[in-house]
């Protein structure tokens, strides 16, 4: 039985962690995402669900959208540049058509980020 709670915990954890970073993944009023052309954003992901920071890269973006992405939850160091998202060290991505997400660190918050992008009608794609 307490097996049972446990990955039941466990599960429930991970799904409000997808669910809080899909929230990410979405167009909110004060986060516009930019238009092809606009360049990239490169900042430190970070939300209330996660332990520690990830290097992560949205793709467009406009500078706009960049510097409210850099404060959003508790992301940090968010610069705009030009161009798509790099990637050279690239562990994921989330393809959302019209969007990317781009993830440069492996470790175990990747598996709440790939639920997320689920919730997104996504695809998680990795090298």
């Amino acid at each position: 039985m307490k097996i049972v709670v446990k990955y039941s915990a466990a599960l429930i954890g991970l799904v409000a962690f997808g669910i809080a970073v899909a929230g990410l993944h979405s167009e909110g009023d004060d986060l516009p995402k930019g238009k092809p052309g606009d360049g990239h954003c490169m900042f430190q992901l970070q939300n209330l669900m996660m332990d520690g920071t990830m290097k992560s890269c949205q793709s467009p973006a406009n500078a706009e959208g960049c510097a409210t992405l850099g404060s959003t939850d508790d992301n940090s160091d968010a610069v705009h540049s030009s161009g798509d998202c790099p990637t050279d060290g690239m562990v994921a991505m989330c393809d959302v058509g019209d969007s990317q997400y781009v993830y440069y660190e492996d470790n175990d918050q990747l598996g709440g980020l790939e639920i997320g992008c689920g919730f997104q009608g996504g695809d998680w794609v990795m090298p």
